[in-house]
């Protein structure tokens, strides 16, 4: 039976139909469209870049297996990468699949491709109708002012998101970056300006959402063609909240469009707050352009609260969940723990949920347990830049090397252990990962971290240092 690219490709995806999970296929292989099979080589299309990493990073040996299943030990994949209008065409890229032999995969080929013009804007929140009433703003009525207690930690943001409230589009605090550690307020503070404003201005647009939230969203209208209808959703926020901004990294496509929607609102007038880890000049991934505006407005530091703000806070969450807490306990608390709010009052919540079930008093006693338990033992927040760092300290290397353009054998498998872990161990996307570790590219992160698995395998001495420099990363 002569075959030809659309049967080859139907039957690969009834291969991998059989093998994962039903909503994943539909995400992911439905709007994928063959186009030619020449030579044993399947080209197919996919919407975006992201796209293909997902296909490489998540299901790769399945198409592999379904291909070969279908076409023999010889077949080939390549990738025709559509982008939309108006981007530049990216160049080609070469990646192998993840097996002893390495000719099975070769020569991405991305090329450029259409823009469909839309006859109506479509929400992507889902809720029906363009009104601007009918745009829900996603917000936690919880997360207000009155309950955000102010201490010499936060007090530049409070302030300067309080002016943003009353006056969204009006000052110069636009955009308005919040910016520190996990845990700290950062989403509280961002959401309780939607919260003011929509209490005091019901005619504005408000609308929080996720950065991760957004991607989904942007890849989703790449997928369907509506990508028109986005950027006009977005366009017409009076106030838009965008959390943890630094999940942009590594993903061009999406911080094009957002970078189209920023300049909109900013110039129209329109309210921007931005959340992020790290203030603006030390976000890595970013284009510059993008940089450069969030650094037009106000960068707000919030830090981790002083003594006196942790027993604010207690103080604040005992009164309003009318509690009956002992000052001893109080300052207890305060004092062993000082990393961030949200365990602060995790650590209260414990507290007063083992009295509860013990019918006990909330004594001194308790509180040492439950610090012990939940914070002297609580595993260390993962993050990329804490895995450089073991792994620098692990081998004896300083950051600036990992970070270098070196082939050094010793320094490039020190910064592919660090890629694996990264991958491994955090919620980090490919492209974020490697643009932290050497300012590398999605595919050299997806290389680096087989390579290391593979060697796993083989090397009873790398064997080793994966499980030492782990123990240390989770001690």
């Amino acid at each position: 039976m002569t075959l030809d690219h659309k049967k080859v490709w139907s039957l690969c995806k009834d291969f991998v139909k059989k093998s994962i999970d039903p909503m994943a296929f539909q995400t992911w292989f439905e709007p994928i469209v063959p186009l030619k099979l020449e030579n044993d080589a399947l080209t197919i299309q996919v919407p975006s870049l992201y796209f293909y990493e997902i296909i490489e990073e998540q299901y790769i040996d399945f198409v592999r297996n379904g291909l070969r299943h279908t076409i023999g030990a010889g077949a080939k994949l390549e990738y025709s990468v559509v982008m939309e209008k108006g981007q530049k065409r990216h160049p080609g890229f070469t990646v192998n699949f993840p097996t002893a032999n390495r000719s099975d995969l070769r020569n991405r080929a991305v090329s450029p491709g259409k823009s469909e013009e839309q006859t109506s804007i479509k929400n992507p929140f889902v809720i029906p109708g363009i009104k601007k009433l009918n745009v829900d703003p996603q917000l936690n009525p919880v997360y207000t002012f009155e309950n955000f207690v102010e201490g010499d930690c936060n007090r530049l943001a409070r302030s300067a998101s309080q002016a943003v409230a009353k006056n969204p589009g009006k000052t110069a605090f636009n955009p308005l970056f919040l910016y520190g550690a996990s845990g700290l307020g950062k989403t509280h503070l961002a959401q309780a300006i939607g919260v003011d404003v929509k209490e005091t201005m019901p005619e504005k647009t408000v609308l929080y959402v996720s950065a991760n939230k957004f991607q989904t969203q942007y890849t989703d209208s790449v997928r369907s063609n509506s990508l028109n209808d986005f950027l006009n959703f977005y366009q017409m926020i009076d106030v838009l909240i965008v959390d943890d901004i630094q999940e942009f990294a590594g993903k061009t496509g999406t911080q094009n469009t957002f970078f189209h929607i920023f300049n909109h609102l900013q110039q129209s007038g329109k309210q921007l707050i931005l959340t992020s880890d790290q203030a603006p000049a030390d976000l890595q991934g970013m284009e510059e352009r993008l940089l450069s505006r969030f650094k037009w407005g106000l960068p707000a530091d919030i830090q981790a609260p002083d003594f006196e703000t942790r027993v604010d806070i207690l103080k604040h969450k005992i009164h309003k969940d009318g509690i009956n807490v002992s000052p001893e306990v109080v300052h207890y608390l305060a004092s062993h723990i000082d990393s961030n709010v949200r365990e602060l009052e995790g650590a209260l919540i414990s507290l007063l949920f083992l009295s509860t079930i013990n019918k006990d008093e909330i004594s001194l006693g308790t509180a040492r347990r439950v610090v012990d338990k939940l914070v002297r033992h609580s595993q260390k927040e993962m993050s990329v830049d804490y895995i450089q760092k073991t792994v620098c300290e692990y081998y004896g290397l300083d950051m600036d090397s990992l970070q270098s353009k070196t082939r050094k054998r010793e320094i490039v498998q020190a910064r592919q252990v660090a890629m694996y872990f990264s991958k491994n161990l955090t919620n980090s996307s490919l492209s974020a990962i490697g643009s932290k570790i050497g300012k590398k590219d999605h595919a050299t992160v997806l290389h680096a971290c087989k390579t290391i698995s593979n060697l796993i395998e083989t090397d009873r001495d790398l064997k080793s240092q994966i499980r030492e420099i782990e123990s240390q990363l989770k001690a």
